[in-house]
């Protein structure tokens, strides 16, 4: 890592970050909530909060169902050119994006680069469990909490309606009257289905609640899905909804831990809106060209 960090410096100082920061970064495509922790090993804190702020533009795992998902559904023959599109299109947006910050929140140079180069040593099977527990603790006590509450709100929401009564049918539930209200905003896009949205509200408990939420709004089974689905997107509203899915908000864990390790909710709720309003464009731009083309 020490190594990857000095080869990427020269071309992340040109948005305005050091070397340091393409390790947090790199964790992003796993889970965005140990890749913001991850930040902490920053210097200084003009780097450590764009890092932050960048991080979730890299496209985390658990996302991956929902590519899964559109491109069986719709893109058999393309799935592995759709997938990586998809990393490449998250990339660029958080390249654009760091120049924007550099020319505007954060003014500046960053720190100077200097890192010791370690020998390659193999770690002691001891060394590796203890960092390996004090990390997993770390994440189960702070994000695994945050994704617990989350979920039984999505439940409770998913499970009654206004009148706090249980719902045969999850169309009559208190989510679908949210999705209802806010699917003409997605309407744009190309799905303004009110199950789309609903979907894209059960993601911020966590991305791939998407998937079972689409089952479930459906009446469907998860390995029948991708047939179900034809009956809510067309192929070039499906690129739109992984283009939103891919840049919208991070989940509600990583939310929290850019609350915390920024120590301001405001620069949270900013992100939230800025991403949000990042992907909303995006998504139109991409399916009104897509729309000229196909």
């Amino acid at each position: 890592m020490a190594r990857v960090a000095f080869v990427m410096d020269k071309l992340l100082r040109k948005i305005g970050l050091s070397g340091r920061s393409f390790v947090p970064m790199l964790i992003g495509f796993g889970c965005s909530v140990p890749a913001i922790m991850a930040t902490r090993t920053l210097a200084s804190e003009r780097d450590r909060k764009m890092t932050i702020l960048l991080t979730p533009f890299m496209s985390c795992s658990a996302k991956l169902p929902i590519y899964a998902l559109f491109t069986a559904a719709f893109f058999v023959e393309y799935q592995a050119l759709v997938m990586i599109s998809l990393y490449v299109l998250g990339m660029l947006i958080g390249v654009l994006s760091g120049l924007v910050m550099k020319k505007t929140l954060y003014h500046g140079n960053p720190v100077p680069f200097v890192m010791e180069l370690p020998n390659y040593r193999l770690p002691s099977p001891k060394s590796v469990g203890l960092l390996l527990w004090d990390k997993a603790r770390d994440f189960l006590v702070r994000a695994f909490t945050v994704i617990f509450i989350a979920t039984l709100i999505i439940w409770f929401l998913q499970t009654f309606d206004t009148r706090i009564n249980v719902v045969a049918d999850s169309s009559q539930s208190m989510l679908a009257a949210v999705g209802k209200f806010i699917a003409p905003i997605f309407t744009p896009l190309g799905f303004g289905d009110w199950r789309a949205a609903t979907a894209i509200i059960t993601g911020l408990s966590a991305k791939e609640a998407v998937v079972s939420s689409l089952a479930v709004l459906t009446g469907t089974t998860i390995t029948a899905l991708p047939q179900a689905l034809s009956s809510l997107f067309t192929p070039l509203a499906a690129v739109s909804f992984l283009v939103f899915t891919l840049l919208y908000t991070p989940c509600i864990a990583a939310i929290a831990v850019i609350r915390r390790e920024m120590n301001s909710g405001f620069s949270a709720l900013l992100l939230v809106f800025y991403q949000t309003a990042i992907a909303w464009i995006t998504a139109f731009v991409v399916y009104r060209i897509a729309l000229i083309f196909f």
